[in-house]
């Protein structure tokens, strides 16, 4: 948990940058992005030369060269240590003319991160803006790592603009809750194709961090957690440098975050790879079908974002794999000849475990659309039996453009590490329907089986869904309770009408006597 200095200092850096002139939250963070990772790899080569200062031996990694680089600086000079020092005129200088061009050669070694900031571009304007940022960011500290994951949280936060190609950031509470659905595990090769920001990935490494601490304790699961157990995939640039300091700031060595249009290219190397796809693609209507993956094609014909991405995760899966993924509600209900057979497929050929329908509101200010949650399980041979439905109210903000917390802090999200829904008041529960959402998904083959369509969550058999053919929106299977309407004889109502009559008649013949 951020404190309220820490906070305090971000608000300042980045109110700097905004008086600074740079505008664009993108660019903020992307410029933030470079410096920390500057500040990042001077923390690793100070502890490469402490170590080999204790061991009496050479270092064995320097990630800053000896010597000079083209321009004739010493590498030692380009070190977050050494340039914060300097007067902010030959700061500027040292920054834009001799580190990036060095972040710029970094793209050889093999970490991502490195690979990233190949085409780093340094934009801050002036002596004064860089000086000032250098000196706040340098106050923050940076090592923690539960600090520094929920520092660039707390910056990316502030992106209060949708971003290009359809994308828009996904509320924190609802990836927790789809990632504690899921239940990672420290086996599990999980992959997000439209990662962004990365947050899904976070989201499952902390999840595993505080579900299964031990799996650091064995070198074989902990070099799959650091080194292959995390993949994500866009090709937004600036997205994916984004998402790599993400990772790099919430813990993960070597994640596998790289340059991929997911629809458009084949997938052969990819098919049957992931256990695990955690995702919100993005929504951008409909794409050019020469540009389209003919083995997407091969698996579902339409030029609809939504619909490919679904069928491009069925094929990532490997067989058992499962998804948690976000779908716009025409996904569910649409009647078209490609809308209608992915949803048979989900129904017959996998296992469609359940449907999790969101409030209206719940991606304001960045888009208004109704969505979903669809959980499935990739069998090839079907295997669905009864498909859980949960309605769920509200997140625990208001679903206007503002979303202001509805609650106190403590009773927002899923409120770890319990998840009984009686902490929760009715009212408080009305307000965040998230715990009872987790809690009644562990007993979606058992306890939800027996409840009513009344109710807020149920199940419903697949041979109904077939009927229906294989419509998934909730409103076609929840049935409303209507208030019953007393019917009363006409000759009841003329007699209590007569009555009354008398009553006023006695009432005023009282009233006059009075007056009288």
């Amino acid at each position: 948990m951020l404190t309220g200095d820490i906070k305090n200092k971000i608000d300042q850096i980045w109110n700097a940058f905004w008086s600074g002139g740079i505008a664009n939250p993108i660019e903020v963070i992307e410029q933030i992005t470079y410096l920390l990772f500057l500040r990042r790899l001077d923390d690793l080569h100070t502890l490469e030369e402490n170590k080999a200062t204790r061991l009496k031996k050479p270092m064995e990694r320097r990630l800053f060269p000896e010597g000079k680089d083209a321009r004739g600086r010493a590498y030692d000079s380009l070190r977050w240590s050494r340039f914060k020092n300097e007067a902010p005129s030959e700061m500027f200088v040292i920054v834009g003319e001799h580190v990036f061009p060095f972040l710029r050669t970094l793209g050889s070694d093999d970490s991502t991160y490195a690979h990233h900031m190949k085409d780093a571009r340094f934009t801050i304007p002036t002596p004064a803006l860089l000086a000032k940022v250098v000196d706040l960011l340098d106050a923050v500290p940076m090592d923690n790592r539960d600090t520094k994951g929920d520092l660039y949280e707390y910056m990316l936060g502030k992106i209060a603009s949708a971003g290009q190609n359809g994308q828009f950031r996904t509320p924190r509470h609802i990836i927790q809750l789809m990632v504690e659905m899921t239940a990672p595990t420290p086996t599990d090769t999980i992959c997000d194709p439209a990662s962004g920001t990365c947050g899904f990935l976070v989201a499952a490494g902390e999840y595993l961090r505080q579900a299964h601490p031990t799996l650091f304790h064995d070198t074989k699961l902990n070099h799959h957690f650091n080194q292959a157990m995390f993949h994500g995939y866009d090709f937004d640039n600036t997205m994916l440098r984004i998402g790599s300091m993400n990772m790099m700031l919430h813990g993960v060595d070597n994640p596998a975050i790289t340059y991929r249009d997911s629809l458009g290219q084949e997938h052969s190397g990819e098919e049957g790879r992931y256990s695990l796809v955690l995702a919100n693609p993005p929504f951008a209507g409909s794409l050019d079908y020469e540009n389209v993956a003919k083995d997407l094609l091969q698996t579902v014909k339409t030029k609809k974002t939504e619909l490919l991405f679904l069928a491009l995760f069925l094929r990532l899966l490997k067989p058992g794999g499962r998804a948690a993924v976000i779908v716009p509600d025409g996904v569910l209900f649409g009647s078209s000849t490609a809308h209608m057979a992915l949803r048979k497929m989900l129904v017959e050929d996998q296992k469609l475990d359940g449907i999790v329908s969101l409030p209206g509101g719940v991606f304001k200010p960045y888009a208004g659309v109704s969505t979903a949650i669809l959980f499935f399980t990739k069998t090839n041979s079907g295997g669905t039996d009864q498909v859980w439905f949960y309605d769920m109210q509200s997140d625990g903000y208001s679903l206007d453009d503002k979303r202001q917390p509805l609650l106190s802090e403590d009773k927002l999200g899923l409120q770890r590490p319990s998840y009984v829904r009686n902490q929760l008041s009715k009212e408080e529960h009305s307000k965040n329907n998230l715990p009872d959402v987790l809690a009644r998904w562990a007993q979606r083959e058992e306890a939800e089986r027996q409840r009513s369509r009344t109710e807020q969550s149920f199940c419903v058999p697949k041979a109904d869904i077939a009927a229906n053919g294989y419509d998934l929106s909730i409103n076609r299977y929840k049935e409303v309770v209507h208030a019953q309407v007393q019917h009363r004889a006409p000759s009841d109502i003329l007699a209590e009408l007569a009555k009354l009559e008398d009553e006023i008649a006695a009432g005023m013949k009282a009233l006059e006597g009075m007056l009288k």
